[in-house]
């Protein structure tokens, strides 16, 4: 597979954030704990004219417009981690319904027409939905990087333990950014 900064595309999942819900308190520390490597990561993608493409829970709006999304996450707990990884208008912003960044989503109709073959991943929570997203991204045969110091879950076990999955069965490159 072609790894190369000409076939990728970076995909940001559920950035954007209200950490209102149950085990949010320990989701929001991990992701300030990443927060540096998704900062680099973002910047790295602009600096090397790689397409960034937001895929987020809708949050009931069902309006993939990331300024409405935004309004209605931030708060004082998530603002500086929102404003610093917020979308542009060059990029490009998708909702979801559940899960995976694919599932009933235009992602995989995007990546085509963008010509994207590998993927690099980032985002919370990553022992549900950048799992989810990868193994879909696996079966669609993508290529995929997941840098460890940019995905957070609610516990430091099921980041690990989803790194260990898209590892040893999805093929992905685990390593920082």
């Amino acid at each position: 597979m072609d790894t190369s900064i000409d076939n990728s595309a970076i995909l940001f999942v559920d950035i954007i954030n209200d950490f209102d819900f149950d085990g949010s308190e320990n989701l929001l520390q991990h992701t300030n704990d990443i927060l540096p490597g998704l900062k680099k990561l973002r910047q790295f993608g602009k600096e090397n004219d790689i397409p960034i493409i937001y895929v987020n829970d809708h949050y009931g709006l069902w309006q993939a417009d990331f300024r409405k999304i935004i309004e209605h996450c931030q708060n004082s707990r998530n603002k500086h981690m929102i404003q610093a990884l917020k979308p542009d208008d060059s990029d490009y912003f998708l909702i979801k319904p559940q899960h995976s960044a694919f599932f009933q989503t235009p992602l995989h109709a995007l990546l085509n027409d963008l010509g994207k073959t590998h993927l690099i991943m980032a985002g919370i929570a990553g022992d549900i939905c950048i799992l989810f997203t990868a193994k879909d991204a696996y079966m669609y045969k993508y290529s995929m990087h997941i840098p460890e110091n940019c995905m957070a879950s609610e516990e430091k076990e099921g980041t690990e333990y989803a790194l260990y999955l898209m590892r040893s069965v999805m093929d992905a490159i685990i390593e920082p950014i």
